[in-house]
């Protein structure tokens, strides 16, 4: 096939979206992937190497060098030395002598944001308009509209980023202003940065009054690490994303960034905290081990709190140390000035709960989109596939679409090892992730899937949330979990940010459990219904409700929506208001 001159343009990803819906379109046609009477002959997929398999269809020469982003020899593309942890990923050192303003390094600056006008991580797109929301007292259309430090501005043109997303432009100034956060939006909105923006931007001008002095060479283990910002995150894999977007955020700061998270050397993370610390990432297990030995992690000096992806934390059960995190920076903040920042993608009553116990009385509810819902930006194709021929289709599938970055997930460990080595044996470029694997073996994975090395990468559920790699073009549900919630977690790793993207999932007898949550998701969202879905269209008209809505929570009065909405539909309450925690008419 001929590949595009500029794969990163608007217009080339554009293009291939709608090259792969086609593919997807014509390999459906027919029942080339079903059993029984009528069914076209095929023969059970065997890795055999060569152009023909089978009779499968014949491998076109694809270029998934088109969407790669070459590794130098020495230093990984996210500026980590190749065999090292994410955690030592190169960061700027500030040195006391720089004053005011700090010089740029080139080299380091060419590590965090990839060539001028090439940047290494998800840009935003232009297909907002799928997004509904109003326009509360605080809101902007700019980055340059709002009120941040000059840095922070820099950093921003230097990542690329032109449009806020719709949950950045209510979330920075809201948290500019001083306020306790509940939001809650969709996968793909932008929120890391939503939360990093103004937190780091607020602290680049009191840095020097508020950050614990920089160890003195030479202490050894009396240094212990008083970060200003602490930001908790469910998995290894989105910690580590965070801090490499932390890294970037607070370039020519003196704010230094670290990352702790288990499954990987302590002493490597403790070596890092001992260089000062200033915005802090982790896991809850990690960061609670640190903070319990005493001698290497205090939260003394947290100014702001983060808890990321509150749901699905609550779900592994990380409640009680999350809870003991929040008590024990509590405790310890004197001035009792912190801000306290929670992002969930429900609204369920434990996050209510949580909400009521850590933040003010006068929080910022926050909603954009209608919680556990997709948007159009996703093109999503359903395709009858038999267990038995889930093989073949997978082969046909990639071998007929254009080479992008495609996850493929899947329900179970030993099936992504089975279809990683199936598919590698057919000389395509896979890896594949699940938590099994090795702390080492996973941060490889993913480096190799973001890099380009293996554009294909075959995942388990733990990579369905928070994920956020550029280019992400394909998704595809190889098994199809039975939980709506995840389904729309897995999807959300493609069309990033106001990006398109396509989801391919195969259905068969066996994820009947599910058909019709998902065909309501298929009709929510203006998608095609196939026709063997079509028995489980609901009858009447389709009603899409908030799942687990606090209308029945009795412990909280007011607002049924418990804070500020910034969805704008008329889904969670009346268009064009906006009300806050208390559940008065003041907005912000």
């Amino acid at each position: 096939m001929t590949t595009p001159e500029d794969p990163n343009s608007v217009a080339s990803l554009s293009n291939d979206i709608n090259a792969m819906v086609a593919a997807v379109q014509s390999t459906a046609l027919g029942d080339k992937y079903m059993v029984g009477e009528g069914a076209q002959e095929s023969v059970p997929p065997v890795p055999v190497v060569g152009p023909r398999v089978g009779k499968w269809i014949e491998r076109e020469t694809t270029n998934y060098d088109t969407y790669a982003t070459p590794i130098q020899d020495l230093e990984g593309p996210k500026g980590v030395p190749s065999g090292e942890w994410g955690a030592s990923g190169a960061r700027y050192e500030w040195k006391e002598e720089y004053g005011d303003v700090a010089p740029a390094d080139e080299g380091l600056e060419r590590m965090l944001f990839g060539e001028p006008g090439v940047n290494d991580h998800a840009s935003a797109g232009l297909q907002f308009d799928k997004y509904g929301f109003l326009k509360p007292s605080s809101y902007f259309r700019d980055f340059r509209d709002a009120p941040l430090h000059p840095v922070m501005m820099g950093n921003i043109q230097l990542a690329g980023y032109q449009i806020p997303t719709p949950i950045q432009r209510y979330c920075i100034p809201a948290i500019l202003d001083g306020h306790d956060l509940l939001s809650c939006a969709q996968t793909g909105s932008g929120k890391t940065a939503a939360f990093l923006i103004p937190i780091l931007s607020k602290l680049m001008g009191k840095a020097n009054s508020l950050a614990a002095p920089r160890p003195v060479p030479g202490s050894g283990d009396s240094y212990i690490a008083q970060p200003l910002v602490l930001v908790v995150a469910p998995t290894r894999e989105l910690a580590t994303q965070i801090f490499d977007e932390s890294r970037r955020f607070c370039y020519r700061s003196k704010l230094r960034p670290c990352v702790v998270y288990g499954g990987a050397d302590s002493a490597t993370q403790r070596s890092e905290l001992k260089k000062g610390c200033d915005v802090l990432i982790g896991t809850p297990g990690r960061l609670a081990d640190f903070v319990e030995r005493g001698r290497i992690l205090s939260l003394r000096r947290l100014k702001f709190i983060v808890i990321d992806e509150a749901d699905e934390m609550l779900d592994m059960g990380f409640e009680p140390q999350i809870r003991k995190l929040l008590q024990s920076s509590g405790n310890a903040n004197e001035d009792d000035d912190q801000q306290v920042l929670m992002f969930s993608a429900t609204f369920q009553k434990s996050i209510r709960k949580l909400a009521r116990d850590f933040l003010s009385d006068d929080f910022i509810q926050i909603k954009v989109g209608r919680i556990g819902s997709t948007h159009e930006n996703i093109t999503q194709r359903v395709l009858w596939v038999d267990e038995l021929r889930k093989k073949e289709a997978i082969y046909d599938l990639l071998c007929t679409a254009p080479p992008a970055r495609t996850l493929i997930f899947v329900n179970h460990k030993r099936v992504a090892d089975s279809l990683d080595d199936f598919l590698y044996n057919l000389k395509l470029p896979t890896t594949s992730i699940h938590g099994d694997r090795t702390q080492r073996e996973r941060e490889d994975a993913i480096l190799a899937f973001r890099s380009g090395k293996c554009p294909i990468m075959i995942a388990t559920g733990i990579a369905a949330r928070g994920l956020d790699i550029k280019n992400v073009m394909h998704v595809i549900n190889y098994d199809l979990v039975q939980n709506i919630d995840e389904y729309i977690h897995r999807i959300g790793r493609t069309a990033r940010i106001g990006n398109r993207g396509l989801a391919t999932t195969f259905f068969n007898s066996s994820n009947e459990d599910i058909a019709s949550d998902l065909v309501k998701v298929l009709l929510e969202s203006g998608q095609e219904v196939p026709e063997f879905l079509e028995p489980y269209r609901p009858i009447g008209e389709v009603t899409f409700e908030e799942p687990d809505s606090d209308a029945e929570d009795e412990d909280k009065g007011g607002d049924a929506n418990g804070g500020t909405d910034a969805n704008g539909s008329g889904d969670w309450g009346n268009e064009g208001t906006a009300t806050n925690g208390a559940g008065d008419d003041s907005g912000w």
